[in-house]
Formats: C-alpha cells, structure tokens, sequence
C-alpha cells in the first residue's frame, strides 16, 4: 500500500456508537485520496478498541491507547500527530458534530498553497450551528473566545477542535508544544505561529451519540492552559519563535 498523504487524528473518549458512522463518511469523502485515521483513545470503557478492531479490517485505523493521560484532549492530539506518517494532517473529534464531508473543504487550501493552517469555523460567513445552545453554553463558549483572542490574532474561532495543517508547521514547533485540556487548536496556533490561517466556514452538527466530556474540570484546565498560553506569547524572546508576526487570516465565502 502506498503511504498515506494524509492522516486525520481523531481523540476518542467512550465514543464507539460514533465511530462506524464516521469512518463510513470519512471514507466516502476522501475515497480518491491516499489516508490513514488515527484514533487516540484515553481509557474508554465502551468498547472502542473492539470497535476500531473491526473497523480496521474496512478503513485504515490505527489505535493507539493512552492508558494513564494527564493532559486531556490535546495531549491525546499531539500523541496523534506525533505519530502519524500524512504530510497533511487534520484533527476532529469522534461525536460527528464536526462534518467527515467537510474534511477536504480543509485540505484544499494547504493544497493550493494558500494557507499554513486552517481552521472549521463556526464563526464565519457561510457557517451554522445546528439547534439553539443553552444559554450557558452560549456564554462559555463566548467567554472562551474573548479570552483567548488577545493570543489569537484575526483567528474568529481559535475554540475550535477541527483543523489542518502542514506536518512542517507541526514539526517546527514540536519540542515547544505543551499541552493540556481540550483547546489544542490554540495551543498550535501560539506556538507554531502559522503565518497564514484560512477559517473554512462548516456546519456544526448535534452530537451524534454519547455525552459531552466539557465539564467543569475541562474548564479550570482552559484557564491554566490559558495563562500558561499568554506567558508564552508575551514572555518568549524573539530568537524562542518559530516565526515572526502575528497570523494573516483568510474567510473562505463557502460553507462546507
């Protein structure tokens, strides 16, 4: 088999009623391509290592198990992204809300050349949130945002879970990456320093099956990563940056 030129790394925590929906549309919207999923678990009670078991016998997964994580969501990315052989990589999470169909709206900018890293946007013309937040949701992820956007450039939506990048940008950053919680996205976006980031407008689906694991431990993990985020921003010299400048950012007009 020819090796994969892309790898879409996917952390999993109990969401094995999730999983064959997602390799089936996976599959169907990258059927011309040349990939590998990469599934990162974190000690799932649920039958998930069975699942992507069978799974694998269809699609290309690879299952690695973290049996002692400590660093959350993002520590379960990294792992990923560390180990996977694409030179394209994207990241998603399991519970379908992030749309399989809208991985090469992803992709297609990195091809072109038009952007470092690109980002699923709920934030954007074009994009949807599909059913009414409550209210306190909507005030989190709102709070959220605001706090990280001193660190995040032009970037709409640096909350979000689904995106893509080179494996270069990844690799020149690597040693520097630190993470813990579930905003990974942010985490690449500091210390990697993409010069340019396009936000792909998507639509945001319900969660498929399972529950959500935000809770209000993720939250306080946020805020520490948060600040340990703005002491690098604002304290790192120079000479510690991959690169210079703060990211350039694109809206791409077309939900996907």
């Amino acid at each position: 088999m020819d090796a994969p030129t892309i790898s879409v790394i996917v952390p999993t925590l109990n969401e094995a009623d999730n999983l064959p929906e997602l390799l089936r549309r996976l599959a169907a919207a990258l059927r011309a391509r040349v990939w590998e999923i990469i599934v990162v678990d974190d000690g799932s009670t649920d039958g998930t290592l069975e699942v992507c078991g069978k799974l694998s016998e269809f699609y290309p997964v690879r299952l690695l198990v973290r049996r002692r994580p400590t660093d959350g969501l993002s520590g379960a990315v990294v792992q990923g992204l560390s180990a996977a052989d694409g030179q394209l990589l994207a990241v998603m999470d399991a519970d379908l809300q992030h749309p399989p169909e809208s991985v090469p709206a992803l992709l297609s900018p990195l091809e072109r050349g038009e952007a470092d890293f690109v980002i699923g946007s709920r934030h954007v013309h074009g994009a949807a949130v599909a059913g009414q937040w409550p209210a306190l949701r909507r005030l989190n992820s709102w709070a959220a945002t605001l706090l990280a956007w001193p660190i995040a450039g032009a970037v709409r939506d640096p909350m979000s879970g689904f995106f893509a990048l080179h494996r270069v940008l990844f690799e020149r950053a690597r040693g520097l990456l630190n993470p813990t919680g579930y905003k990974i996205a942010l985490e690449l976006l500091c210390k990697c320093r993409p010069r340019r980031v396009v936000e792909v407008p998507i639509h945001f689906a319900a969660r498929h099956a399972g529950h959500s694991k935000l809770g209000l431990r993720e939250q306080l993990r946020y805020l520490r990563h948060l600040l340990r985020l703005y002491a690098f921003v604002l304290g790192a010299p120079a000479a510690a940056m991959p690169a210079r400048g703060a990211p350039r950012t694109q809206q791409l007009r077309r939900a996907a």
